[in-house]
């Protein structure tokens, strides 16, 4: 793993948040100020290929990338703003329910969030 590799995976192991590319570029600039975008893209599909970090993608949103824990996601219908829901692991579920066995799933559960709540009832 490249150096660059290995500070992209500590900043977005550490983020709160769901980091862009964009944003992963701009925090990995403050120790690496020559890195260029390009090699962000490149370390952070490397990193998904080998399923170190995990791409959350979003219709009409730029990628976000995540820790690899097990974990779903709130997606805001209004805003695109991601947020954490731990729903357990339903695997078993899902391959009683299909029938087949299943690799493993993605599942975003679409919602308002508390500010877009606030901004509509304004309106």
């Amino acid at each position: 793993m490249t150096t660059y590799a290995k500070k992209i995976l500590e900043l977005i192991e550490a983020s709160d948040c769901h980091m862009t590319a964009e944003q992963v570029f701009d925090a990995l600039r403050s120790t690496y100020p020559r890195v260029v975008l390009a090699t962000v893209y490149n370390n952070l599909n490397r990193l998904c290929a080998q399923g170190a970090v995990r791409k959350v993608s979003v219709e009409g949103m730029p990628d976000r990338y995540d820790k690899t824990r097990r974990h779903d996601h709130l997606v805001c219908k209004y805003c695109g703003k991601l947020a954490d829901v731990d729903l357990g692991d339903l695997t078993r579920q899902l391959e009683k329910t299909a029938g087949i066995p299943i690799l493993s799933y993605d599942l975003k559960l679409l919602y308002v969030c508390e500010e877009c709540k606030n901004k509509r009832k304004g309106m």
